[in-house]
């Protein structure tokens, strides 16, 4: 695996759990939004889905790669660096919408309840934590691969 490919790796990921954090961001920035845009009733709590890539080749493009990139004129040899990447963002369709009692709000049945967002602030820190501390082993993995790298041009000298 070459250096550029583990950078990729490692970027990849920092990309998803970044993107993770924005979506809890999104979740607790709405979590008392009674009445989305287009009128559908109140805020779904929104979840990221994450997919591995593998970035294995075929047997021919790896024996194309370790014969020093000699390959036929017909087929162009492309390696894929693996890592992760987000395959949708999704509604939470599973988890009940909070009904509350309360006659005076402007959103309020003709009983007198309100159909708040189904985003559970415990559930959203602990997301929130969990990819943080993602996030933290991607830089990890990160200085690391910036330390083998120095130490392997220092040995140059």
């Amino acid at each position: 695996m070459s250096v550029l490919n583990s950078i990729n790796i490692i970027g990849s990921g920092l990309t998803a759990q970044q993107l993770r954090l924005d979506i809890v961001a999104e979740n607790v920035t709405n979590s008392q939004t009674t009445r989305v845009e287009n009128g559908e009733g109140a805020y779904r709590r929104k979840l990221v889905r994450f997919e591995a890539v593998s970035g294995r080749d075929s047997f021919r493009a790896a024996l194309a790669r370790a014969s020093n990139g000699l390959i036929s004129n017909t087929e162009q040899v492309t390696p894929v660096a693996g890592g992760v990447r987000v395959t949708e963002i999704l509604e939470d369709e599973t988890t009940p919408m909070k009904i509350v009692y309360d006659p005076t709000h402007p959103d309020a049945d003709e009983e007198g309840y309100v159909e708040l967002p189904n985003v559970d602030m415990v559930q959203e820190i602990a997301d929130a934590m969990a990819a943080t501390r993602a996030f933290s082993s991607n830089v990890t993995a990160f200085n690391t691969l910036k330390a083998v790298i120095s130490s392997g041009l220092e040995i140059g000298r």
